[in-house]
């Protein structure tokens, strides 16, 4: 190896020595990390003690798990292993990596427990009122087309067999995971973390939220906003405490169209392939859990206030409805989630508990 000059060796040895200062150097706590995915955003704030290298590191750790899923569920990826499984041959068996058959198996058991009001099945019928992934105006589709993708879906058109990691299409049906993918990846996210030893953390990947530990030295929890179903700004209801959960949130006042002064909503009824119209705005869910929180709140949200209540208080879940009234809203929560958050603290913020 030929030996570097005496300048050039002092300035190799400068430039080691600042990288090195500089990949030291302590960060302020909190650490923000943050960026675009899956059409959407993340966000993870960490209250623990880090050095800029640490910081550098753990967010493209946070970024290739990110990817990681979206190239495992994502129906805008042609190259994902979601769209490949779409596209495979009825009635053949096709190797699926483990998260991907665990995000179905959670589909599959939430579905059967609602009665079909979580569906991801469901995706052909997405696509053809404009909320999927086919390029189409936002537009009524014709009760004829409707009827015919509403024939397909149905989680019993699929067959799943958890132990060989396969799954099988048995009718052309369209798998769409919106309304689980983005808790998955929480749960990723959050997995990670954990696993690189972070201890105070908090993940927002597009409203669903993971946290760990505290936000700061005082041992304060961390606090997030439940939304007040408002369509022209963003507004918190509630604050909530949070330490060692996940949150989950499905409203329908932010993703919809409106036609001849009626609003469809980008939620829809998989027993029906119509937009929900009944008068719940938000259904906020509680979980370890985020995927089973998501798949959750988008099924409780269906259901509406009244029947998703009943079904919420059986499953013994974590629920905040925000249910519109003549006047305003009301806040209604189930029994379990008073008992998580504490009664009086729901006497203070006016929800009611049933």
């Amino acid at each position: 190896m030929r030996r570097l000059p005496p300048l050039l060796a002092s300035a190799a040895l400068l430039l080691l020595l600042v990288g090195c200062s500089e990949s030291d150097r302590p960060l302020e706590s909190p650490v923000h990390l943050e960026g675009a995915i899956f059409g959407s955003f993340y966000q993870v704030t960490i209250a623990d003690s880090l050095t800029q290298g640490e910081a550098q590191r753990l967010e493209q750790g946070v970024i290739e798990v990110l990817e990681d899923v979206d190239a495992a569920m994502s129906i805008y990826r042609e190259d994902s292993e979601l769209v490949a499984f779409n596209q495979a041959p009825v009635g053949e068996w096709q190797p699926l990596s483990n998260e991907l058959i665990e995000v179905l198996a959670i589909s599959r058991s939430v579905s059967e427990a609602s009665n079909g009001a979580f569906d991801v099945t469901i995706g052909g019928v997405v696509n053809l009122w404009s909320f999927g992934s086919e390029a189409r105006p936002r537009e009524i589709p014709d009760g004829e087309t409707l009827n015919e993708r509403l024939a397909e879906v149905g989680m019993d058109n699929i067959e799943i067999d958890e132990h060989a990691l396969q799954a099988r299409r048995m009718t052309d049906v369209f798998v769409d995971l919106g309304g689980v993918a983005k808790g998955h990846g929480t749960d990723r996210v959050a997995s990670y973390l954990d696993g690189q030893g972070v201890e105070h953390y908090l993940i927002n990947l597009g409203g669903d939220l993971s946290v760990r530990g505290y936000r700061d030295t005082e041992s304060q929890p961390w606090r997030i906003g439940i939304e007040a179903p408002l369509d022209d700004r963003q507004e918190a209801q509630h604050i909530l405490p949070l330490e060692v959960i996940s949150v989950a949130t499905s409203g329908d006042y932010r993703n919809y169209f409106e036609e001849e002064g009626r609003r469809y909503s980008h939620t829809l009824d998989p027993r029906t392939g119509r937009p929900i119209d009944h008068r719940l705005a938000s259904v906020t869910v509680a979980h370890p859990s985020n995927a089973w929180a998501d798949a959750w709140a988008t099924a409780l949200m269906v259901l509406g206030d009244e029947e998703g209540m009943a079904l919420a208080r059986d499953q013994g879940l974590k629920v905040l409805m925000l249910i519109r009234e003549e006047d305003g809203w009301a806040s209604v929560a189930t029994a379990a989630f008073a008992d998580h958050f504490g009664q009086s603290r729901m006497a203070e913020m006016e929800i009611e508990v049933r």
